[in-house]
């Protein structure tokens, strides 16, 4: 990533307006039959109207009325013979379409659009290839004079600048492959390998990293780890003029970071590495 020259005219960035929470009216119908495919979806085995009403607290006349939608929506499935019902083959054609939307590029996009808006940054979403490259899978640009030099499908060595420390403080690999790759990286301020590992300690710490300036002077890097289903380290990254970022708070932006890449984890169905037992 190369940053460009910012332009000779900028325009100041006004605060982002406040927002009230949209009114959510209840829809009990629609509540009941949500409750019901929970239900059903959680159920070991088929259940009956009696079972599902008694579970739900219905009114079996009402819990049947449900029922019979649903099967006629193809969400669940009915047993002409026992009367029991079932998730059915329509529902299990929605999970697979949501399943095939919450990739990493497509489930962190918003959060990308919303970081560089209230914060006025590039933000990306790059995925790791082990220690030998990330590629950015999403992006969302500044509204700002200045752009970053970066485009989907970029690349760069795994173990460079804050996603770098990132990945090496969640990756599992062993210090002896990372201290080999360490030293073939190119920064325009480099580390010291000693200095470099301390960050790293503390990226494991945080849950975020910070590049003030090391990787390309003049520019701010911040990021996130996105802890993977199969525990490979992805990441959601800021990044800005180094005296921008400094302003808006280093520190402060990497907690909102970490914040995000906590629920991304989540949402794909990585391991929550910050948990702490009772």
């Amino acid at each position: 990533m190369k940053a460009a020259s910012p332009s000779a005219s900028r325009r100041k960035a006004g605060d982002a307006p406040t927002r009230r929470k949209p009114r959510i009216r209840q829809v009990p119908a629609l509540s009941r039959g949500i409750a019901v495919l929970r239900l059903l979806g959680q159920s070991s085995s088929p259940l009956g109207v009696q079972a599902i009403a008694r579970a739900l607290g219905l009114v079996p006349s009402t819990c049947l009325h449900i029922l019979r939608v649903l099967v006629d929506e193809q969400l669940i499935a009915v047993d002409a013979e026992t009367k029991k019902y079932t998730v059915g083959a329509g529902l299990v054609a929605l999970a697979r379409s949501a399943m095939r939307q919450h990739t990493f590029s497509a489930v962190v996009q918003a959060d990308l659009d919303e970081l560089s808006r209230l914060h006025g940054v590039t933000a990306l979403g790059v995925e790791a290839s082990g220690l030998d490259h990330m590629v950015v899978v999403a992006l969302a640009r500044a509204a700002s004079p200045l752009q970053i030099h970066v485009e989907i499908g970029s690349r760069f060595p795994a173990l460079i600048s804050a996603t770098g420390r990132c990945v090496a403080a969640f990756c599992g690999a062993p210090w002896t492959d990372i201290r080999k790759r360490f030293g073939l990286l190119r920064w325009d301020v480099p580390p010291t390998l000693a200095a470099w590992r301390e960050e790293v300690k503390t990226a494991r710490a945080n849950g975020y990293a910070i590049d003030n300036g090391q990787y390309i002077r003049g520019v701010s890097i911040v990021a996130a780890p996105v802890i993977m289903p199969d525990d490979t380290i992805n990441a959601i990254v800021m990044v800005g003029l180094r005296e921008y970022m400094e302003h808006a708070g280093l520190t402060r932006l990497g907690e909102a970071l970490h914040r995000r890449a906590l629920r991304v984890s989540g949402v794909l169905g990585g391991r929550d590495l910050f948990a702490r037992s009772g």
